[in-house]
């Protein structure tokens, strides 16, 4: 049986740029807050879809169909409300 997914928009900062994408999650149930994508263990990194990629100090901005964002580097993230 296949789950339902949910796209989320979300914004992403690191030291040097500003991410918007979209995250994928599961429609309800287990793993499917924005928290618990960036809070899990096993993953280092948060695959991103329709990726908006800014840099901090020139401004320039450039899109991307994908992307994965280390969540190391994260300084601030936060789902985007419609």
């Amino acid at each position: 049986m296949q789950q339902q997914r949910r796209t989320e928009r979300a914004f992403f900062e690191t030291d040097r740029v500003r991410v918007i994408g979209d995250l994928t999650l599961p429609q309800s149930g287990y793993q499917s807050r924005f928290s618990d994508s960036l809070n899990r263990g096993d993953f280092g990194f948060v695959p991103l879809t329709e990726v908006e990629i800014t840099d901090i100090e020139s401004g320039r901005t450039e899109k991307r169909p994908f992307l994965l964002i280390a969540k190391q580097h994260v300084r601030l993230a936060y789902p985007i409300e419609d």
